[in-house]
Formats: C-alpha cells, sequence, structure tokens
C-alpha cells in the first residue's frame, strides 16, 4: 500500500486514532543480523551460528534479535508515511514491548501502526505515541508489538 502523505503537522495530527496504510514486506537476512551482533556485542548462537542452529535450535535455522525487531520500528514506519515539513525526528522511547514470535532467517516483516497519541512540544514539535505491530509474513503472532514513541520537529 502506499504510504500516506501529510503536507505538515496541522494535516498529520488529523489522523490521530486511526491506522496508518500497511508497510511493504521487509525481508530480514543473515547479513543484517550479523551486522546487528556486532554492533550490540550480541553474538549468541541462536543468531549467527548458522551450522549450529540448523542441528540444535528449535527453529532449524538461525533467528534476528527480538531487539532487532525494536530498532526496525522506524525504518518500517517510514514505509507508512511521510510528513513533507518533518526536518527531524527523534526515538522518544517505547511501552509495553513484547516480542510474541522469533524472526527466522530471510523472514519478511512489515508494520501495521495506529497514531495513538500526538501532544504539542516546544521548539516546533510535537510527540507521537504509535501503536505498533510487526507482522511476519506467513504466520499468526506477529515478531514485536509497542508502543513507540517519536518526537517530530517542523
Amino acid at each position: 500500500m502506499k504510504p500516506l502523505e501529510f503536507a505538515n503537522f496541522e494535516d498529520f495530527i488529523k489522523i490521530k486514532g486511526q491506522q496508518l496504510p500497511v508497510g511493504n514486506w521487509y525481508t530480514i537476512t543473515q547479513q543484517m543480523i550479523n551486522d546487528f551482533a556486532n554492533a550490540t556485542l550480541d553474538k549468541q548462537w541462536i543468531h549467527v551460528d548458522e551450522k549450529r542452529a540448523a542441528k540444535e535450535s528449535p527453529f532449524k535455522t538461525t533467528i534476528a534479535h527480538g531487539f532487532m525487531s525494536v530498532a526496525m520500528i522506524s525504518k518500517l514506519l517510514e514505509g507508512c508515511f511521510s510528513i513533507k515539513s518533518l526536518k527531524m525526528g527523534l526515538n522518544y522511547g517505547l511501552n509495553k514491548v513484547r516480542f510474541p514470535n522469533p524472526v527466522l532467517v530471510n523472514s519478511q516483516l512489515r508494520m501495521i501502526a495506529v497514531v495513538k497519541e500526538i501532544e504539542e512540544m516546544t521548539n516546533n514539535g510535537i510527540k507521537v505515541t504509535f501503536s505498533c505491530t510487526i507482522e511476519i509474513k506467513g504466520e499468526e503472532k506477529p515478531a514485536c508489538a509497542a508502543e513507540f514513541i517519536a518526537v517530530f520537529y517542523e
């Protein structure tokens, strides 16, 4: 589905309480998992040792880090909407984060997001709380469910 485009914050605020368009599918590769492992120093074998995972893991393959799913929220939201007047965005925090299903290597993920709350901030900013569900293609349970909070500035 095509992302929604908003001219400015005044237009974006009108969507409060509504679901954004569902994002496109995004493939999680072993290279991405390895890069995340290197960046976070979390090199547990279930993430990076493909041969051992094939033999010993109940999933029979490597899986992405749960926190990698959280780290993907900003990127996956980009596929749902844009605000033309946006000058800068910052991650503000998370609420109620859960990882109901592991993300197997080469899984495809997409975002389903609802604009839950919008608060005005100083310096031409807004604080937005998104209710986010990261779906895994072909799976009933999502990879991640979280409330993601971002601050945007015009």
